[in-house]
Order: structure tokens, then C-alpha cells, then sequence
């Protein structure tokens, strides 16, 4: 029987805001931009006022006047979430990290030794006791039970689905609550009649991949709290990088600080296609005599060039030693999590995003040097 547990870090960007700052505990918080773009995370103090994650700002203003709207600050979350991960990969022994805030353990086999419910319910406590953060949990016997179980519990709770009660479970919850079902697939069910999760087993799979397609067939096994996906392993050493070694060993600076930018665009553009944002830069040079030498410094996750072009800059600037010959250059970017930290719900990143992703097109239609820096030439 398989034991999997699903921690959610509660309204994170906006709880790392509070403990920051104890004057606002207690009202609302809002993060994103007040005029412009979407809120990126509120607490419950906003909830209550109708104000969640992905709302248009002004439409949050409206329903919560008296919000306080932040900016966000992207540094402090990647230390919380790095802090939180360090808690978990300390004590669990598979566990994935699915996002800067959401994490999926497998505890399989451990009930042969503890008690599972006890030993995550502990593990809960003690992030709470070390960060602060307020985390709500599930335990059940796949990834989408426990994720739905972990919405159950919230704000900072838990909550078991025992094995055999997955049916039970869902049977009177609304088919919105599966995760994966959008707005427009939820339209589609109501059209049908379809309500709770239990109307859709007793529709039958057949019925729902006539309407659906292999969706629908999906999820009706999803209706009877079937789900096969594994737990990936979170490997804190998972890197891209990228390095170059000279025809000829080179003192120009110039040329020097454009080869960073390159390499630089080169594995930014390998993170950003694998969907990935990474939380640590390094830079590696090696000189004539084969003497070699690196530097590294975390960063708030990004997968931005221009966010992480002047890190390496930085980097190499201390790590150089004036006047002599460079033999290799390398650029690394390391502890990378998958991209789920809404950058692009912040007022000032929005169009970023969408800039990289025209880039990022272009460059797979023409080739990766199709498009690049004036800086990197």
C-alpha cells in the first residue's frame, strides 16, 4: 500500500510577508501590483473579501479596499522555501518538490516501523516551530488524493483519506475539485449534469470520451480516487551548465565578459524549455597552469537572462585575477525547481515573461544564436 503525504506551504508569498513584517499580521495582504497586473497570493484575511490568486489587482482594490498591496520580494521566498526543503530532505526519505511551496513525500513502508500519520504530523510542527510558515498537509494513498486532502485541510491543518475511503471521499465533493479540471472542462460537466465527482463514475467512461475525448476517460478513473503518478526524487544537485575552452588563452576583458553573457543566454535558455528556475549561479575559470577556480552564490529562483547576467558578471569580476590568460570559462546554474513561482503574475514581470517566451520561439524555430545580446558578440 502505497503512503504518500502532500505538504502545502499556506498562502506563501503573503505569510513570508507577515512574519517580516508582524504590524500587518492579522489584515489583509495582498502581493502583487495595486494598479496593474494580478494578485500573485493574498491571506485569508484577504480571502474573506473574495480576493484569490490569479484576480485582476484592480478587481482585488475593489472587493478589499483596505488591502495592503506589496510588491513582493522574490529573495526572501527562495530562502524560505529553501529553509523548509532542508527540513524535509533532513528527515524524509523520498520526496519531491513540486513548487517553492508544495511538496510530496513517499512514506511507503514506514508504516512497517512508524506510524505514518504521527510521523508527518510531527514533521508539520516542526516547520511550523523553525520558519513560522503556517503548512497544511494530506495523507492518502496516491498524489491527487493527498493534494485534495491537503485542500481540505487548509488553512494550517491536515488531514488522512484512509486506504479504501478514496470513493467515499470524493463521492459528494464538486468536480472543480479535481485537480486539473479547469473552468471550461467544469462548464462542459455542468452542461451534462455532472456536479459531484460521484456523477461522474455513474456517467461512465464511455459517455465522457464521446464529449471529452481521452480526458474523459481519465477522469473517470480519477472519480475513483485512482492515480498512478510516481513521486520524483528532489535532487538538490540537478545543474545545467556550460563552458568553453579557448583556441588561445586570452587576457581580453572584453571578450571575456561577452563570453559569460553567451554562455550565460545558452543555459537560460535550456532552463526556461525543461520549465525549470534555479536558486544557485556559479562560475568556473581556469587559467594556463590548469589552476582552477569557482565561485557561487544563491539567487531568488529565476530563469531570467537578464536577472542572472549580472550575477555572473559579479561573479567573475571577484573570482578574476587581473592580467592573466584565461584558459576555460563555465557557467552553472544549480538547485532547480520547477517554474511555479508565478513571476509572471507580478505587475512588472508580466511582460517579461512574455518577452522570453517570443524569444524562446524564435530561437527554436531559427536556432539558439538566432536571437541574442549585443553584449554577447
Amino acid at each position: 500500500m502505497r503512503i504518500i503525504a502532500h505538504f502545502d506551504l499556506d498562502s506563501f508569498f503573503a505569510s513570508v510577508e507577515v512574519l517580516n513584517n508582524p504590524a500587518l499580521k492579522g489584515k489583509p495582504v495582498i502581493v502583487g501590483g495595486k494598479e496593474r497586473g494580478v494578485v500573485a497570493a493574498c491571506n485569508y484575511e484577504a480571502r474573506k473579501f473574495g480576493v484569490h490568486s490569479a484576480m485582476p489587482s484592480k478587481k482585488a482594490l475593489q472587493l478589499c479596499p483596505q488591502g495592503i498591496f506589496l510588491k513582493g520580494n522574490y529573495g526572501e521566498y527562495s530562502r524560505y522555501s529553501r529553509w523548509v526543503t532542508n527540513i524535509i530532505a533532513a528527515k524524509a526519505p523520498l520526496f519531491e518538490k513540486a513548487s517553492v511551496d508544495e511538496f510530496y513525500l513517499d512514506l511507503t513502508g514506514m508504516d512497517k516501523f512508524f506510524n505514518p500519520l504521527k510521523w508527518t504530523t510531527e514533521l508539520r510542527e516542526q516547520i511550523i516551530k523553525e520558519t513560522g510558515l503556517p503548512i497544511s498537509f494530506g495523507l492518502a494513498s496516491n498524489k491527487m488524493m493527498a493534494k485534495m486532502a491537503t485542500n481540505k485541510a487548509k488553512p494550517n491543518g491536515f488531514l488522512q483519506i484512509p486506504h479504501g475511503k478514496e470513493k467515499d471521499f470524493l463521492a459528494p465533493l464538486s468536480v472543480g475539485e479535481i485537480p486539473g479540471v479547469g473552468g471550461q472542462t467544469e462548464e462542459i460537466l455542468k452542461s451534462m449534469g455532472i456536479i459531484t465527482i460521484n456523477d461522474i463514475y455513474k456517467m461512465g467512461a464511455e459517455a465522457l470520451e464521446e464529449r471529452l475525448g481521452k480526458s474523459g476517460g481519465d477522469l473517470w478513473i480519477k472519480s475513483q480516487g485512482i492515480h498512478n503518478r510516481e513521486v520524483s526524487a528532489y535532487h538538490e544537485a540537478k545543474s545545467v551548465s556550460s563552458e568553453n575552452t579557448f583556441n588561445e588563452n586570452t587576457t581580453d576583458l572584453i571578450f571575456l565578459k561577452a563570453e559569460m553573457v553567451r554562455l550565460t543566454e545558452k543555459i537560460c535558455f535550456e532552463l526556461r524549455q525543461d520549465g525549470k528556475v534555479a536558486g544557485c549561479v556559479a562560475v568556473k575559470i581556469r587559467y594556463p597552469d590548469f589552476e582552477t577556480t569557482s565561485r557561487q552564490t544563491t539567487i531568488p529562483y529565476s530563469s531570467a537572462d537578464d536577472e542572472i547576467i549580472p550575477v555572473v558578471k559579479d561573479l567573475f569580476q571577484k573570482l578574476y585575477k587581473k592580467g592573466t590568460p584565461v584558459r576555460l570559462l563555465g557557467v552553472r546554474l544549480s538547485e532547480l525547481t520547477n517554474d511555479a513561482i508565478q513571476t509572471n503574475l507580478f505587475s512588472d514581470a508580466e511582460k517579461k515573461s512574455d518577452l522570453y517566451k517570443a524569444i524562446d520561439d524564435v530561437k527554436n524555430r531559427f536556432g539558439k544564436i538566432s536571437v541574442k545580446r549585443a553584449s554577447s558578440n
